[in-house]
């Protein structure tokens, strides 16, 4: 998992060279809006969304940063996964 800042988005690597990419803005307080998640359609129902999200908020709390959640699939993992309020933000 990795944070691409040059395209704006954490990349989780699949085989064959895939990735899957969580994309972001960050807005003037500094803080990453998540704008959309993608995954290949290949890799599709095995859990890969998931992991680019616990990869892409793990990452976000160990720079100390904050999440503003405009992608409805990481609005609806945070529902699942509260543990991550620390770093939401709205």
């Amino acid at each position: 998992m990795t944070d691409n800042k040059s395209q704006r988005r954490f990349e989780l690597p699949l085989p064959d060279g895939e990735i899957a990419a969580a994309y972001y803005r960050v807005d003037d307080e500094g803080r990453l809006v998540l704008i959309h998640t993608e995954v290949p359609y290949e890799f599709g129902g095995q859990g890969i969304a998931t992991r680019l999200a616990t990869g892409t908020f793990d990452l976000v709390r160990r720079s100390g940063g904050k999440v503003v959640l405009r992608c409805p699939f990481m609005g609806n993992f945070f529902r699942k996964h509260p543990e991550y309020a620390d770093i939401v933000a709205g």
